[in-house]
């Protein structure tokens, strides 16, 4: 990666490893023969990714019409499931349009606008304990269990639905075995309430949420021990994207300015968190390495050229001596980065993308 990342046309771009990426998708593959394994595009719906993880995977979760236009344009022939709170009339349509396979109702309005035949999972939101987790996803996602009675009674009276069974994402960042103790609390719950609605062969969809460490990019999930010890029977869907991506995507930029104020130093990066926005997101230091010189070490903070001090990639990290021109590469940028960040903001150039494959680098426009 350093030898392609030195001698990119212009900076910032992003460099996404494909080859890294399928090697990566393989051994989760591996990990779960008894389990359905969808891609969630939202962690990052880029087109030449969605096409390196398409053989390996069952299909892919889209969260917006949005989504669903480009993941079906990109991949014709994928299996389709489509969550999400908030889904219009609109989606709802060009999703049956569309032929999704799956589709998450939140509540009973969405499902009050599925006109024509569908196969449906219904959300719950369970009062369930996730301790450690990054992420609670209650609220408004999915619903408690006297709206999901109602659904289950409103589908009972229809004949163009289908309920096939509960998607249940409640936490997000857990280890393998808190997420395999999450997984027992769903199924302990869901499935004796499909059984009640006379639902055969029932669908689990458990989400994705796998943890992903940013301080500590070595500490992979455990795959192999989730997989050996999730439930095989009945159907059990995952949807994991961070864990799949953010290790195979680099952000790569030079040195504007190093300067140092009320005993300060700040290495001012051409670019920003408009284009990388998840340290902001999640309060971290983005993992980096510095491409072009090494030296003693002293602490100085990352910052980009946006006009707020919020802009910052990393806080009081220990960098060799700096100077303009010098090369940072953000690692673990394959994940809620470029396409979670507000672009526009002061109008600055966009990045271009490159793509590490088995031949060599192509790159793509910056747009």
């Amino acid at each position: 990666m350093n030898e392609y990342a030195l001698n990119l046309a212009g900076y910032p771009a992003y460099l996404y490893d494909l080859p890294e990426l399928e090697a990566h998708i393989r051994a989760v593959r591996a990990a779960l023969p008894d389990t359905e394994l969808f891609y969630a595009a939202k962690a990052n719906p880029d087109a030449e990714i969605l096409r390196t993880l398409a053989p390996h995977v069952d299909g892919i979760e889209v969260s917006s019409g949005g989504e669903l236009a480009h993941v079906r344009e990109t991949l014709p022939d994928i299996r389709i499931a489509f969550g999400g709170p908030g889904k219009t009339p609109d989606e709802l349509h060009l999703a049956q349009t569309l032929n999704v396979d799956r589709i998450h109702m939140e509540s009973p309005r969405e499902l009050s606008h599925i006109a024509g035949p569908a196969s449906v999972l219904l959300r719950a939101n369970l009062p369930l304990n996730t301790p450690n987790a990054a992420l609670t996803m209650s609220g408004p996602f999915g619903m408690d269990e006297d709206a999901l009675n109602e659904c289950a009674r409103r589908i009972a009276e229809t004949t163009h639905i289908d309920l096939r069974g509960v998607h249940a994402h409640l936490a997000s960042g857990l280890d393998a075995p808190a997420m395999l103790d999450l997984a027992g609390q769903i199924a302990d719950w869901a499935l004796p309430w499909l059984e009640a609605q006379g639902v055969d062969d029932p669908e689990l969809n458990i989400g994705g949420g796998m943890a992903v460490d940013y301080a500590d990019p070595d500490a992979l999930f455990d795959w192999a021990d989730y997989g050996q010890k999730l439930p095989a029977s009945p159907t059990i869907r995952i949807e994991p994207g961070r864990a799949i991506t953010a290790y195979h995507g680099w952000y790569v930029t030079d040195v504007l300015d190093v300067k140092t104020t009320r005993g300060e130093t700040y290495v001012i990066l051409r670019g920003g968190t408009h284009h990388l926005r998840t340290p902001v997101t999640k309060g971290h230091n983005q993992p980096f390495k510095v491409l072009t010189t090494t030296g003693p070490e002293s602490p100085a903070t990352l910052v980009g050229q946006l006009c707020t001090p919020k802009d910052v990639f990393a806080r009081n990290v220990p960098v060799p001596p700096l100077a303009p021109g010098d090369i940072i590469a953000f690692t673990m940028a394959g994940a809620y980065a470029w396409n979670i960040s507000h672009h526009d903001f002061l109008m600055h150039p966009k990045p271009d993308f490159h793509y590490l494959t088995g031949e060599g680098c192509h790159t793509s426009a910056r747009t």
